[in-house]
């Protein structure tokens, strides 16, 4: 039997995945309401690629952000300036500059994962254990899919 209308339609993998990015969207949003007036959400992209991926060239930054290296250069001197990032020449090549975390930056990443992690646990307490099981198997797959650093990584200063 052919279904022609979407409500008869059965929901794909990416309609339910595109639910649960509004969802998810919605929580991340709220996370970074204390830090609005601090930081822009591509700023605040850009410290998150930082502490996932470890020190990385500003060329290396554009690229994960799909910016432009000018885009990356002004957004780092943002950072910088506010002293949420450093900047330092690489000792195996003096040309070559390398940004890391500065303390700050890394505290306001830790905050922000700290609500967002409070406001997951809140939703998936409504999750029985053996759905939460099969959620997280899922998640993992898409993470690493979507080439996403798993969280107990980089939290931890761990790159793959």
């Amino acid at each position: 039997m052919q279904r022609n209308s979407d409500e008869d339609r059965p929901a794909s993998a990416s309609d339910v995945l595109l639910s649960a990015s509004r969802a998810l969207v919605a929580i991340a949003a709220r996370s970074l309401g204390p830090i609005e007036d601090q930081v822009t959400l591509a700023q605040y992209r850009a410290l998150v690629v930082i502490a996932a991926r470890g020190p990385l060239r500003p060329a290396d930054l554009a690229a994960e952000l799909d910016v432009t290296p000018s885009t990356a250069t002004r957004l780092c001197d943002r950072l910088s300036r506010k002293k949420l990032i450093n900047r330092s020449h690489r000792e195996s090549d003096r040309r070559e500059v390398e940004l890391t975390l500065a303390a700050e930056g890394r505290k306001l990443v830790n905050d922000v994962t700290a609500r967002r992690r409070r406001d997951l646990r809140r939703v998936l307490a409504r999750i029985s254990p053996e759905q939460q099981g099969q959620l997280v198997e899922s998640m993992r797959l898409f993470t690493e899919a979507a080439g996403e650093v798993p969280e107990g990584s980089w939290a931890l200063g761990l790159t793959p």
